[in-house]
């Protein structure tokens, strides 16, 4: 099993950026995925999600209206658009592969994490 980010960097406030993460391993189309961020000396926060087939997307309301979230259970891989960068947003940007049924939790894995700077 393998979630691997990419597309981070550093960039300027005001630019934008999608980052992408490519799974491998299991059923990418069988769950969730989500995007999960951490700032320096901060806790991970969950800052989008979309469902199996991607009929549903959720947002942290601090990026609601900046961020979408996409998949593509063709390519196996979720996305994450990031318009109108902040440095608020400087982060490592995580996604997540979840499936659960009730309390049962068929998988939850986590990628490695990808460096995203906004600064001037």
């Amino acid at each position: 099993v393998e979630l691997v980010e990419s597309g981070g960097g550093l960039l300027q406030p005001g630019g934008s950026l999608r980052l992408s993460c490519a799974a491998s391993g299991f059923t990418f189309s069988g769950g969730d995925m989500s995007w999960h961020r951490q700032a320096p000396g901060k806790g991970r926060e969950l800052v989008a999600s979309i469902t199996s087939n991607g009929a549903r997307t959720n947002y942290a309301d601090s990026v609601k209206g900046r961020f979408t979230i996409s998949r593509d259970n063709r390519k196996n891989t979720v996305y994450l658009e990031i318009n109108n960068l902040k440095p608020e947003d400087t982060a490592v940007y995580y996604c997540n592969a979840h499936r659960q049924s009730l309390n049962w939790v068929f998988y939850d894995y986590w990628g490695q994490g990808t460096q995203v700077t906004v600064s001037s």
